[in-house]
């Protein structure tokens, strides 16, 4: 041991009091406790378990320090002694377990700091471990091999240089994930935001931008910052797609009231009209009336669904009122006609036994009698006046039409040019039968042909007029 180490330990011991042996023996020793049973509230993982501290070993301290008579403590590195303090009044195995312990203490703390690196506890804190052990190290308070300590701490320190560009690159990533989740949040915002007002479902979408707000508070609460950069362009870009939404909401609302309001005016006006012609009874010109204010409604525009039912129940009774009343008046209407009804019935058959027409003039003259007879029966119910009527026409149809015919049959006009057709055309066919023999004599087998087709074509319309002359009598 050199002077100055003598001095400098003879001045520390001078400076301080020195503790009496048994003050020592009272002190705990560094010792890890033993984990108590663990609680039912523990609801999570505790940190990494505090490794076991060792027994101290005389024997091993012995290796790296030694004690003199007087209690004074002295530590090897590197075959250089360094004093580390005095423990008089104790033997001297009491004196360097004591310095021992000081350093299980420190190698407990290096265990547990490696323990933390492998379970990926955050770098910076294991490393704030590593630094302060390291300074218990340099300060030479203790027995027992610095050198493989340090060298663990060195060791540790590598660990932590990996482990901290592992948390770098895993940080990295999830500022990326998360910066895509918020651009995600922005990009659905703004396309919600972009949509046509007149198109946009304003339920669905207020719902999903509060959710897409929603996310983005979620977001902010996880801690994770993406840099203040990033995280107002982003927030402007959010702000100003919530911003643009609510203004086409608000302006969108404004113009449906406006609408609404200008519908209700309109379908009021309507309304007004049709309780004021409720009452009439021009049944036919009233019922005109309504036809023209319902296509008036049809046209008009339409307000929210709640006010368009209550205004539409509204026109339907002045309108129902109306019809009612008319159809009560027809029912009236009907059961006075009934009784004609009965009579066109009977007139009807008579009718229909006209045909089919077989004496034209007696079927003019039974028709004859039908209608001066139908006029006079009156008027039937409307459901029936359809069928009846039509009954009637498809009779008068039938004598028309035969008169029409025996008109055509009995025309002069008509018989004379059917005369004259078949004269010409008997004229014609013996004209060609003439050039059908010439060709036949010459042997020319064209011009044969040809005679041969014109004479059947001749001969057949010969044969159509003749029918039509015998029709025409």
């Amino acid at each position: 041991m050199t002077e100055s180490q003598k001095s400098d330990d003879t001045a520390a011991t001078e400076a301080a009091p020195v503790p009496s042996p048994a003050a020592f023996a009272a002190k705990p020793r560094p010792v890890v406790p033993a984990p108590s049973a663990p609680s039912a509230a523990a609801a999570a993982p505790a940190a990494a378990p505090a490794p076991t501290v060792p027994a101290v070993s005389v024997a091993e301290a012995s290796k790296w320090g030694r004690v003199e008579g007087d209690g004074h403590v002295f530590l090897t590195i590197d075959g250089e002694e360094h004093p580390v303090g005095q423990y008089p009044g104790v033997s001297a195995d009491e004196a360097l377990a004591y310095f021992a312990r000081k350093f299980e203490d420190v190698l407990a703390q290096i265990s547990l700091a490696e323990q933390r690196v492998s379970s990926h506890a955050p770098v910076a804190d294991v490393r704030k471990a590593a630094v302060h052990a390291r300074a218990q190290l340099a300060e030479r308070a203790m027995v027992g091999d610095l050198r493989a300590a340090e060298a663990r701490l060195d060791a540790l320190e590598a660990s932590l240089a990996e482990a901290e560009d592992a948390e770098k690159a895993q940080h990295e990533a999830a500022r990326v994930h998360e910066l895509e989740r918020r651009e995600a949040i922005v990009a659905e915002a703004e396309q919600i935001s972009g949509q046509d007002p007149e198109r946009t479902q304003w339920k669905s979408s207020g719902a999903r931008m509060n959710e897409l707000f929603e996310e983005w508070k979620n977001s902010q609460k996880s801690g994770l910052r993406l840099g203040r950069a990033a995280e107002d362009t982003l927030w402007k870009r959010f702000r100003a797609a919530r911003t643009q939404f609510d203004r086409h909401r608000r302006a969108y609302f404004s113009q449906l009231d406006s609408v609404n309001a200008q519908a209700k005016s309109v379908k009021e006006g309507l309304i007004a009209e049709a309780e004021t012609l409720q009452s009439s009874t021009e049944w036919g010109w009233a019922a005109g009336e309504y036809r023209r204010l319902m296509d008036e409604w049809k046209a008009a525009p339409r307000a929210s669904r709640k006010d368009d039912d209550a205004l539409w129940v509204r026109f339907r009774a002045a309108q129902n009122v109306f019809f009612e009343a008319r159809q009560a008046a027809n029912d009236a209407v009907d059961r006075e006609y009934s009784a004609n009804l009965s009579v066109k019935e009977a007139l009807l058959e008579e009718a229909q036994r006209i045909l089919p027409v077989k004496d034209l003039a007696a079927a003019k003259k039974a028709l004859q009698s039908v209608r001066e007879r139908w006029e006079d029966a009156g008027r039937v119910p409307r459901a029936d006046m359809g069928r009846i009527e039509a009954g009637l026409r498809k009779v008068e149809d039938a004598v028309a039409q035969a008169d029409h015919e025996n008109w055509r049959r009995t025309d002069p006009e008509t018989k004379a040019r059917t005369d004259s057709a078949l004269s010409q055309l008997e004229s014609s066919i013996a004209g060609l039968e003439d050039d059908l023999s010439a060709a036949k004599a010459k042997g020319d087998r064209r011009a044969e042909a040809k005679a041969q087709e014109a004479l059947d074509a001749r001969r057949a319309w010969l044969e159509t007029l003749r029918q039509s002359a015998n029709e025409l009598g």
